[in-house]
Formats: C-alpha cells, structure tokens, sequence
C-alpha cells in the first residue's frame, strides 16, 4: 500500500490514506517522490478558495520524482520519451508540468498560442480527484498518466535546489518575459514570496539596473537581500505613499520601468501602477484567486500613464524547462537550496500548510 496526504474538503484536517498501486496503462509513468512543495496554492485550496476543485484531492502540484516503472509501449506513440524526444529510462530523476491534458486542438491552444487557458487543461494536486488515485505529489508515488510532459534534472541540479524555487520559478519566468525586462531597466517586484524571489532574481539575470522587492515578512525580504535585491521595502512598516516616494526616488522621480505583481492582494494592483513610470510595463501574475476588487483612476492611472498592463496565469512546459535551464545553470551564482527553510515528512503535511499559509517559511518541502 501506499500512503499519501488527502485535503478531504476546505477548512478540514489533513488525513494520511493509502492507495493500491497503480497498474500503468500504455504510455504512463510512476515516480517515486522525493519531494513536493507547499505553496500558496495549496493554502487556497485548504481555505476553499479556487473554483473547480474535485475534494479529496493529494495535494502537491510541482513535484520531483525517480522513475520507479515505466508503462507499457504506447500502440501509437511508442516508448515514454522527455520533452526533448529521448526515451525515458528507470531511475532517472525527473519533474513534471502538472497541467495534464491540454487539448492541442482548441482555439486557445492553435490560434491563441495560450495553452494555460486551454478549458480542457487539469492539473496535478489542483483539479484531479484523489478518487482517481495518486494524481498530487503529497504522496509517496505519483502516477503520471499518458501525455503528461516529462522533464530530466540535469546531474548538476539537485532536486531540492529545483523544488526550492517551485512553481514560483515557472510562473515567474513567464511573468519576466511578458514584462521584457532589459538592459539597466529598474524592476520593482512587488511580493517577497517564491514567485516575488524568483522574478527578482530573473530580473537580474535579464540585467536589470536595479531590482527593489516591496513586501514582507522580515524572513522573506531577508531571502531577498541574499538573492541580490539592491534594495527591499517593507510594507508592514510603510505606507503607500513611503513606498511611492521612495520608488520615486531611486529612479529619478520617474517610477519603475518594469513593475511585477505577485503578492495575490487587490490592493496592490493600483498600488503597482502607481509605481510605474509612464509609459512603463505592469506585469500583473499574483492574483491567481479571485481576493476581491480594487479601484484604480483610469486617466491618472492607465490611460494619462500611457501604461501598459499585461495579465500572466499560469506556465507551460516551456517555462518549466527553461527554469530547469537556468536553475542548473545559475546554481553557483545563486544557492537555491537556501531558501528552503524546512522540509516536513508527510505527518507532518498539516504543520507545513500551515507554516506557509501563516507566512512562516520562505519555502516548505514535503519529503516522504
């Protein structure tokens, strides 16, 4: 048997269950897990506040695992292979996109090129059912079915440093990209969470001028300071109009060039206008679950502004791969593994939702 973590409904305890084994159907993987992380998405399923959700599910969503089996040859498309075509082997130590079955057929996935909006799209630890078996990471086998894109760790990325920056590398590669952050360009990131960290540090390897992380709490901007942030303003002990001046006036009365939003607060989103220049570039990628309203002038804010304001949900599996990319390539720069302040067996999953949605870690693992 196998025993995995299962969130039966929101506000509800975690239970520790057990599963059968999976028998693999042509085409399917299954992973032993070496570890999973705890992110704000698994708080806001505990609290019941994403649509869609099929309770009880595992948890887990960004996970890394050892090939433990390998399904039977596919009819069709033959031996299991990686995103980059080469077969996969037992052992090998892999991640995964967990948006499982994208459709490749639909408006949004042909003509729209935005695959994360694609209405077929389900994701590991999010939107499958524990009822249909071991489809989260919190767990101490996943089973990756048929069509789930399959990525190796290079040797030279320890699975712990990937799973430090989580699904916050992913969404914040994608976030940076959107924002084109260039050459001497100020970022401020507003956000000192994962993905804040990660858009912080990709920022800098964009080359930016300067990057200045607004947010909080004191570990996390700590976290930022270590990972090259030239400045950090903490917003428990600001206001509004503290953290405008100041943006102001380490950019020339202008405001920043790139400004990335990834707190999940309303508030912010106007705030974060505020604080870019004109005719600059809002990135808005924190507000994954619906928080609330908030109001904004459209001629002073936007329109008078000249701002250009980009929406980002989500990641795909190119932004998965790259951040494999850029991890292994950048971990002498930046120590990944730092920013894991503890990791948690899976008895001890409860604690560890807990910690992260009370703000008390930068980065929680769940390590069967």
């Amino acid at each position: 048997m196998i025993s995995a973590v299962v969130m039966t409904e929101p506000d509800a305890p975690l239970e520790l269950q057990t599963f059968d084994r999976p028998d693999l159907e042509p085409g399917a993987v299954l992973l032993k897990t070496l570890g999973s992380e705890v992110c704000g998405t698994d708080a806001h399923l505990w609290k019941g506040q994403l649509a869609g959700v099929p309770y009880p599910i595992i948890p887990g969503h960004v996970s890394v695992g050892q090939i433990a089996a390998l399904g039977p040859v596919h009819p069709t498309t033959g031996v299991v292979r990686d995103v980059s075509g080469a077969p996969l082997q037992v052992g090998q130590v892999v991640t995964f996109l967990d948006v499982y079955g994208t459709c490749g057929r639909c408006w949004y996935c042909t003509v729209g090129h935005a695959t994360t909006r694609c209405p077929e799209r389900k994701v590991y630890g999010v939107t499958l059912s524990a009822r249909d078996g071991l489809l989260g990471g919190w767990s101490e086998y996943i089973h990756l079915k048929p069509g789930v894109h399959v990525i190796p760790l290079p040797a030279e990325l320890d699975w712990r440093a990937f799973l430090a920056g989580g699904c916050g590398m992913p969404t914040a590669l994608h976030a940076v990209t959107l924002g084109e952050v260039a050459f001497g360009d100020t970022v401020v990131v507003q956000g000192a969470g994962p993905v804040g960290l990660c858009a912080a540090v990709l920022a800098q390897l964009r080359g930016a001028g300067q990057v200045i992380v607004v947010g909080g709490p004191e570990i996390r901007l700590a976290a930022a300071t270590r990972f090259g942030a030239d400045a950090v303003i903490d917003i428990g002990s600001t206001t509004q109009d503290e953290r405008l001046a100041a943006i102001r006036a380490a950019t020339g009365g202008r405001g920043a060039d790139v400004t990335i939003e990834a707190t999940g607060v309303p508030a912010a989103v106007p705030e974060g206008m505020r604080l870019t220049r004109d005719a600059g570039r809002y990135v808005v990628v924190g507000q994954y679950t619906d928080a609330g309203n908030a109001m904004f002038n459209p001629h002073l804010d936007l329109n008078q502004k000249h701002l250009d304001i980009r929406g980002c949900w989500g990641s795909d599996v190119g932004h998965v791969y790259r951040s494999v990319q850029v991890m292994a390539r950048y971990g002498r720069q930046f120590p990944w593994t730092d920013l894991i302040t503890r990791q948690y067996a899976l008895d001890e999953a409860q604690t560890a939702l807990e910690d992260v949605a009370a703000q008390r870690v930068v980065k929680a693992l769940i390590v069967p």
